[in-house]
């Protein structure tokens, strides 16, 4: 009657292994497209064993624990490629807007360079025309309102960016506290000996995603709290404490801060990777640079255009005037800092607006006056669209080619290097499914193998029951 009862103990053991075996099962299925879940199985393992008439009978089988498929070395891949993914990605959005700002097509600050010596062309061959000299100043406006816009299309670049950083900073704070949180319900459940492996799979679906956003750097302590660090080793999450990131207005600008137990540590271009990596590298250096040499391009076409004018005269004889307003400073400008063409793109304007006041003649000897027909000084500033070499080496409108070029060989090298890490990030997340995702085909063999388990010990049970009652009726 004994070896009976262990049968049955035996028998249900595994019946009740089965069933918990076909849950894991489905919920493995339900879960197939679930982001970042890993595959869970049942660990058996037997029941020891016991002696009964001089022989070790063994007396079933139980669930020990619930695994989870995972690899450490493809999740630390994959969260180094979601860094180098996110700069690249950072960076597309301000690129586009400023491949569409600086065109190589028909309108931009080149077409207009050359209208605007075009038209002194036109003035030299009829140096008295009021109608081509107000053509000239018409045409200086124009140039300088194509400046204006470029300095405008620039700062909406840089304000769009810092909209996208303040828009952004609320999602990673939730994400950091989200970490800490399931950081100490990690710790909670797995002090007692069992496995929480839904929250695991979530905290390493957060640390891929502020990988991608913040470049964070990752290590498990003996608790299994998962630590998150900045590149410059300032924590976001230490154990179940949650650090905060703030998005302060400054000017035009916006400082990224973080709240480190009650201290505030500025967070510079240096203390972050990822996205905002690439938003602060298009905010703080490539658009300061395409303005600079914007600037750059103004004054020198204001201090060579100005230089060559005041020598020149009007139609009323008078000399020394400019054509630009802006204040160029020393021409040609001094070497080292200060770069006395700061802000020329945003300052350059007009100092003539009477079209008699265009010199196109050569400075008069006095008593003389300036002749009619004179158009030496015309002659020459028509000339320096194409003779002005800015460093000995660029006309205006090749300046001008180098910086659209420049915008369109790093938008152009950003989109292969986006292309490249969201390939190698596909790859590996391949491998990752591969090793840890959910198979249907794997699931389907394994639900038959249970199921097949299942029925089998309960037709065990079944016939063990019948052996009971036989026996129950030999003793009546």
């Amino acid at each position: 009657m004994a070896g009976l009862t262990s049968a049955l103990n035996a028998g249900k053991t595994s019946l009740g292994v089965n069933q918990k075996s076909i849950e894991i099962i489905g919920n493995n299925i339900s879960n197939l497209n679930t982001e970042g879940y890993s595959r869970q199985s049942a660990v058996l393992t037997a029941y020891p064993s016991m002696n009964f008439g001089g022989f070790f009978i063994g007396q079933g089988v139980v669930v020990s624990n619930i695994s989870r498929d995972h690899d450490v070395f493809v999740t630390n891949m994959l969260q180094d490629k979601s860094i180098e993914y996110g700069l690249y990605n950072g960076q597309t959005q301000a690129l586009s807007e400023l491949e569409r700002n600086f065109t190589i097509g028909e309108e931009n600050i080149s077409t207009e360079i050359n209208r605007y010596f075009d038209s002194w062309q036109e003035l030299s061959a009829n140096p008295s025309g009021l109608v081509e000299r107000d053509i000239v100043i018409q045409r200086g406006e124009l140039l300088t309102e194509k400046f204006h816009l470029a300095v405008n299309d620039l700062n909406k670049v840089k304000t769009n960016i810092n909209d996208s950083i303040v828009s952004k900073v609320d999602a990673i704070n939730s994400k950091i506290n989200e970490i800490a949180d399931l950081n100490d319900r990690i710790f909670t459940i797995e002090v007692q000996g069992q496995t929480a492996n839904g929250s695991r799979d979530r905290r390493d679906t957060l640390v891929k995603e502020l990988s991608e956003s913040l470049g964070v750097k990752t290590y498990e302590d003996k608790q299994g709290m998962t630590a998150v660090i900045l590149n410059n080793g300032l924590p976001l999450v230490q154990g179940n404490m949650a650090m905060e990131i703030e998005a302060i207005p400054n000017g035009s600008d916006v400082d990224l801060v973080l709240h480190v137990g009650g201290v505030t540590k500025p967070l510079s271009l240096r203390s972050l990777g990822g996205e905002f990596e690439g938003l602060l590298k298009m905010r703080d250096e490539f658009i300061p640079e395409l303005k600079d040499d914007l600037d750059r391009l103004a004054w020198e076409i204001s201090g060579a255009v100005n230089e060559q004018h005041f020598a020149g005269a009007g139609l009323d004889s008078v000399t020394g005037r400019n054509f630009f307003s802006i204040n160029t400073g020393p021409w040609p400008a001094p070497p080292g800092p200060p770069d006395p063409w700061i802000d020329a793109s945003r300052n350059i304007g007009m100092a003539l607006t009477d079209s008699n006041h265009v010199a196109a003649a050569a400075a008069p000897t006095p008593p003389a006056t300036v002749a009619p027909g004179d158009n030496r000084n015309a002659l020459i500033l028509s000339s320096l669209g194409e003779e002005y070499l800015i460093d000995g080496s660029d006309t205006f409108g090749a300046y001008y080619g180098k910086i659209t070029a420049r915008v369109g060989l790093a938008a152009n090298m950003n989109e292969l290097a986006l292309i490249g890490a969201e390939d190698a990030m596909v790859q590996l997340q391949n491998v990752r499914d591969g090793l840890a995702g959910v198979s249907l085909e794997e699931e389907m063999i394994n639900l038959i193998q249970y199921q097949r388990g299942f029925e089998s010990s309960a037709k065990f049970l079944s016939t063990v029951d019948e052996m009971m009652g036989s026996l129950m009726q030999m003793k009546r």
